[in-house]
C-alpha cells in the first residue's frame, strides 16, 4: 500500500507528540518531515517560548528530519500567511500530500487551516481531534510521555505552575474551567520523553519571566484569546 507521504505540524508539546504517536502506528501514513514555527528574534519556538537548542535536540530524537518556519516576533497574518506558502509549496515540490496536527479543539483554527491548505493541494489530518481531553492527557502519562509546562496564562496560574512536570496529581487539582490538556491557550509544554523518542531529551530549569502582551484581534495562532485589550504569560525558560 502507498502510503501518504505527510508532514507534522510539530510544536514540541504534548498534543503534537501525542497525535504524532497516533499517526506512527497508522500504516496509512508516512511521516517525513516534522515543521515548527520559531520566533527570530527570541529563537525559541513560537507560543511556548522552547529555546531552538531544545527543539532541536528533541527532533533529532524524533529521528525524523525537520524544518524551521522563522517568523518576527509579532508577525502580521500576511506575513504568516507568506511564509508558510513558501514552506507549503516547498514540500509539495518535494511530493508530500498531506499534513497534520496535534489541534484538539479551536474550529475556527482548524476550518482555516483546511482552507489554506486546500488551496495547495493538501489534505490536512487531525488525529486526536474531538478526543476527551482528559482521556487523553491519562492516556498520554499512561503511554510512558513526559512532559513539563513551560508557559502557562497568568489568568489561571502563578509563576509557580511553570516549570511543573504533568502527573496524575497535576490533572487532579487543575483550577475549575482549565482544560486539562490547556487546549484553550491555558498552558503550553515540552515534551521531553516518551515511546516516539530514542533517548529523553536533557535540559535543566532555569529563570521564570512573566510578559505581557496586546491580545490579538485576528491572529489564529495566539496563546488565548481573551476580550481584555492585554493578557499576561508565564515562562519558564530551559536550559539545554
Amino acid at each position: 500500500m502507498n502510503k501518504h507521504k505527510t508532514y507534522f505540524n510539530w510544536s514540541s508539546g504534548k498534543d503534537s507528540a501525542l497525535a504524532l504517536y497516533y499517526l506512527l502506528q497508522n500504516e496509512s501514513y508516512s511521516i517525513d518531515e516534522l515543521i515548527t514555527t520559531v520566533n527570530s528574534h527570541y529563537n525559541r519556538v513560537s507560543m511556548h517560548g522552547l529555546r531552538k537548542e531544545l527543539l532541536i535536540a528533541q527532533t533529532k530524537a524524533l529521528n525524523i528530519p525537520a524544518s524551521l518556519i522563522e517568523l518576527p516576533e509579532m508577525p502580521s497574518m500576511e506575513i504568516y500567511e507568506q511564509k508558510m506558502l513558501e514552506t507549503v509549496s516547498r514540500l509539495k515540490n518535494d511530493g508530500f500530500t498531506h499534513t497534520a496536527f496535534g489541534d484538539i479543539f479551536l474550529e475556527d483554527l482548524r476550518v482555516y487551516r483546511e482552507k489554506q491548505l486546500e488551496k495547495q493541494g493538501f489534505k490536512a489530518v487531525f488525529p486526536i481531534w474531538r478526543k476527551d481531553t482528559k482521556a487523553l492527557i491519562h492516556e498520554f502519562l499512561n503511554l510512558g510521555f513526559k512532559t513539563i509546562i513551560v508557559c502557562a496564562n497568568s489568568k489561571y496560574f502563578n509563576e509557580d505552575f511553570v516549570g511543573t512536570i504533568i502527573d496524575e496529581n497535576f490533572i487532579d487539582n487543575l483550577p475549575d474551567g482549565v482544560d486539562p490538556c490547556g487546549e484553550n491557550g491555558e498552558f503550553h509544554t515540552f515534551c521531553f520523553d516518551g515511546p516516539i523518542f530514542k533517548n529523553p531529551i536533557d535540559f535543566s530549569i532555569g529563570e521564570k519571566v512573566y510578559r505581557e502582551y496586546n491580545a490579538p484581534k485576528s491572529d489564529d495562532d495566539s496563546i488565548c484569546k481573551s476580550d481584555s485589550e492585554k493578557y499576561g504569560v508565564w515562562y519558564c525558560d530551559l536550559i539545554p
